[in-house]
């Protein structure tokens, strides 16, 4: 495979310095993607640095992961308008295990493939190096005419947030030591990153060349992912969706893919998935035709959901998609286990009832307007239930004095009671 032309397919090439092709082609390259470890989990922003690398070893060349301890510490001003909060040392080792283990189930580190890939920390190499060494043997070598015309410190310098600091202007200079340092020790030729990193990553080449008057050292820069409307890809209404199921579960983390557009979705099948041409074009062809059906958006969803997590996942989060969407709700509800149970319910307000009073059986409208205030009164609980508004575990609720047992519990545990199409309560018996 190559890999220039696998990523140019799949719309995942912005800048390439003149000659990085013919080095992919020439030879084993080992290339290097830095990640920021400003937290224990990678999100889904992180995913497309993530699959340039993991083609990048498909295509039999050596990737290297660097956590960006150094980095992480002073905060890289590239397309934001603030400084960010800095990260002690204990926290960037803690996230920099927990990140290690993420792209493991996604790049192969641990065999002896010669190109298996390596992770490494800028803060190995930069703790120890003093500021005056630092000015003398890397400072020297760029001009301040030269960091000044890059892109992300005009913008700053232009009335971009709060200005700059001294700090924050000397990032492209770590970043492109990081490159010359890991040039010498690994014979990196290749930084690969995101558009906004262009300007970091021709430091580290310029520095390289002036250093030691080698110019075999390349960039590759990937298109920073918008969604069709413009709006910043991988962002919900609560925040990242992030690539931990601590932080996201996997059933929201499949909800995300099953729900992009159109669009999105044929952009998306292409950078997030390993579907070779033929597969993904033939899956456009086939949404076009039934759009309605959304077959595109749900081989997304699998193939992405299954990377990250697991099948079993994925299989949960499809059962657990039917209790809210399909036909046979009420028979998925009582197979689905309680972490399902409750990441599809997440947020939903909730309410406690006695266990031994539902073991011995509780009429309806007791339960719902007495025992627990989910309808403020049994006369208006009444009024729904003959309009066929009141589910119990997603079935109609047909006769307000049915009685309601322990058998009826989900997980052994709750009760779920919907009003309208919406409106869900969940009762929990203790």
């Amino acid at each position: 495979m190559n890999f220039v032309e696998e990523l140019k397919w799949r719309g995942m090439v912005h800048d390439m310095m003149p000659g990085t092709e013919e080095q992919l082609n020439k030879e084993m390259t080992t290339a290097y993607l830095g990640i920021d470890p400003t937290a224990d989990s990678l999100h889904i922003g992180h995913l497309v640095g993530v699959m340039i690398l993991k083609h990048l070893q498909r295509c039999g060349h050596k990737p290297i992961a660097l956590v960006g301890g150094a980095t992480g510490m002073i905060g890289d001003p590239s397309g934001k308008s603030q400084e960010r909060n800095l990260l002690d040392e204990a926290t960037l080792r803690h996230n920099q295990e927990c990140i290690k283990q993420q792209l493991a189930k996604l790049i192969d580190f641990d065999s002896d493939a010669p190109n298996a890939a390596v992770m490494v920390n800028n803060y190995d190499w930069m703790k120890d190096f003093s500021f005056l060494a630092f000015i003398r043997d890397v400072g020297k070598h760029i001009t301040v005419n030269y960091m000044m015309a890059k892109d992300s410190v005009k913008k700053r310098f232009n009335g971009e947030g709060d200005g700059m600091s001294f700090t924050e202007f000397t990032y492209q200079l770590v970043q492109g030591y990081d490159f010359f340092h890991l040039y010498e020790a690994h014979g990196c030729k290749l930084q690969l990153g995101g558009s906004d990193q262009w300007g970091n990553i021709t430091t580290g080449t310029e520095l390289i060349r002036r250093k030691l008057g080698k110019d075999d050292a390349y960039a590759l820069t990937c298109p920073l992912i918008k969604k069709a409307d413009g709006t910043k890809f991988g962002k919900t209404e609560s925040g990242n969706v992030w690539l931990s199921p601590k932080y996201t579960s996997p059933y929201k983390f499949y909800q995300f893919w099953l729900n992009v557009s159109d669009e999105d979705a044929k952009s998306y099948i292409r950078i997030f998935t390993l579907l070779d041409r033929q597969t993904v074009e033939a899956l456009i062809a086939e949404h076009e035709e039934a759009p309605h059906e959304r077959k595109l958006q749900k081989r997304l969803a699998k193939e992405v959901t299954c990377m990250i997590h697991s099948e079993e996942e994925y299989e949960k989060a499809v059962a657990a998609s039917g209790i809210l969407f399909g036909a046979n709700a009420a028979e998925a509800l009582h197979t689905i286990d309680e972490q399902t149970f409750l990441q599809v319910f997440e947020g939903v307000p909730q309410f406690k009832v006695s266990a031994e009073e539902l073991a011995a059986g509780v009429d309806f409208l007791a339960l719902c307007a007495e025992k627990s205030n989910i309808f403020p009164s049994k006369g208006e609980l009444r009024k729904l239930i003959q309009g066929g508004g009141v589910s119990l575990n997603k079935e109609k609720v047909a006769d307000p004095y049915m009685v309601v047992g322990s058998e009826q519990l989900i997980a052994g545990k709750y009760l779920l009671v919907q009003k309208g199409k919406k409106n869900y309560y969940i009762i929990i018996a203790e």
